[in-house]
């Protein structure tokens, strides 16, 4: 079998092919660090390293290369905002970013370039330009020509007339065409700048993402992903300035994720929606909005909200509960020696299942629903009279291995247990101390998490349900 994606550039799917054998190369746009990130940031952190994580377990070796925009005219404002200077705020929300990616069971990319620590190979790809007449300096800026590349718009299926229709020239920019899109920004009074041969100043958006992938990637890389909205004019941008530098292709697959909806209408600033990861996170289980987010595939929009938020978390605690109840089982199994050929071989058919589904454009929801038909033949297995321990371990290997294909992780039994009892001897206090409503509360909480308590003249007593 074959992995098929989604291919932007031509709006197909296409049979994955990477340019080396077993090798992928994939650069993922990463954000501008100046505040926390916000669930919409989240998804494409979420959704490719997923893709990357299921690469590798079709035994792909992944080369993930995601970067920081560590200069920008927002963290120029934050830092006149806050009385600090840009590095500071970069570092600080840096660190944020791993927090929060980390605790959504994101991997660190091999590689977290910053624009500030690859200047030099950014002011060198640019004078390049210029020196081919595809960049041209006017007043210590410089601009890219893009009628001078002739495959501008391929990326978002825009001819340049087309473009040309709602593009303009900004009070103070110096153009020869308003098509044109800034390449070196002359320094402001007062700003981070750096030396150039144009004058002091910093480098436009664009220009970072081309001059860093080519540096870490090479020329030519297999993936390049963002959200949707960088197709245009980001992913547009980098493929004209890399292509006319280099004269080959930038990329050869471009996968775009979906946006996030709130409350059905879109997250803007302007209607001061944004909803962040940090915040989230501290009032639920991070693993349950990584959980949230692949239930939808990744080029489909979503939308968010705590009710739904929390319709997603009585799916997920079930196969949470369907691998407890496994690896509580296992202690009491025996290793029988009659024939479990069909349960084996109904483990094949579902792995061989999530392969295909995960296969077809790293069908994410599909394969979540693979997940719950193995949750279903698990508890099915446990009706039985008796069980084996070489079955549990099947079962137990396949949650593991398929979820760590999406990155999702399910508990051990050992520390479910040690929460259960931690949370009943609370429950038993607040009895002591007359406290019914925490008793209730204990009770309750523990219920959802389908977690059955009996008191009996023995003592508190649980089972799951």
């Amino acid at each position: 079998m074959a992995i098929k994606l989604y291919n932007t550039l031509t709006r197909q799917k296409e049979t994955f092919v990477p340019l080396e054998e077993n090798k992928v190369k994939m650069y993922v746009c990463g954000p501008t660090v100046y505040n926390y990130i916000h669930i919409g940031n989240a998804r494409p952190a979420i959704v490719f390293d997923t893709v990357r994580r299921y690469l590798e377990f079709r035994g792909y070796d992944v080369e993930y290369v995601s970067n920081f925009t560590d200069v920008d005219d927002k963290l120029i404002k934050a830092a006149k905002e806050l009385g600090e200077d840009v590095p500071t705020i970069a570092n600080r929300f840096i660190d944020a970013y791993f927090e929060d990616t980390s605790a959504l069971g994101c991997k660190h990319a091999d590689v977290h370039p910053r624009v500030t620590e690859n200047m030099d190979i950014i002011i060198e790809f640019i004078d390049e330009l210029v020196k081919k007449g595809y960049a041209y300096e006017s007043e210590g800026d410089v601009y890219y020509r893009t009628r001078k590349f002739e495959g501008y718009g391929k990326l978002s299926h825009q001819s340049i007339d087309e473009l040309q229709s709602g593009a303009r020239i900004e009070v103070g920019e110096k153009k020869e065409d308003p098509l044109d899109f800034t390449l070196w920004k002359a320094t402001k009074d007062g700003e981070i700048a750096w030396d150039s041969p144009w004058g002091q100043g910093r480098p436009g958006w664009h220009i970072e993402c081309s001059a860093m992938a080519r540096k870490y990637l090479g020329d030519t890389i297999d993936i390049h992903a963002g959200g949707q909205d960088l197709a245009f004019p980001h992913h547009e941008n980098e493929i004209a300035q890399s292509e006319a530098l280099t004269g080959k292709s930038f990329a050869k697959y471009w996968l775009h994720n979906g946006y996030i909806n709130i409350d059905n209408e879109k997250m803007s600033k302007s209607l001061g929606n944004f909803v962040l990861v940090h915040d989230i996170i501290k009032k639920h289980d991070p693993s349950l909005l990584r959980f949230f987010i692949l239930s939808v595939h990744y080029r489909h929009p979503i939308n968010y909200n705590e009710e739904i938020l929390e319709n997603t978390r009585k799916g997920f605690e079930r196969l949470q509960t369907a691998y407890g109840n496994l690896t509580h089982r296992l202690e009491a199994a025996t290793n029988l020696q009659e024939d479990a050929s069909e349960w084996f071989e109904k483990l094949k058919e579902l792995r061989e299942t999530f392969v295909e589904e995960m296969d077809d454009d790293f069908n994410t929801a599909n394969a979540i629903s693979v997940l719950f038909e193995l949750a279903k033949q698990a508890n099915l297995y446990l009706l039985e009279q008796t069980t084996s321990t070489d079955v549990i371990e099947a079962f137990i290997k396949e949650f593991k291995e398929l979820g760590a294909a999406i990155g999702i992780t399910f508990g051990e039994a050992e520390l479910l247990d040690e929460e259960i009892d931690q949370l009943i001897q609370g429950r038993i206090q607040a009895r002591k101390d007359r406290n019914f409503q925490l008793a209730d509360q204990i009770r309750d909480e523990l219920k959802a998490k389908n977690i059955i308590l009996e008191d009996t003249a023995q003592g508190t007593r649980w089972k799951r349900g």
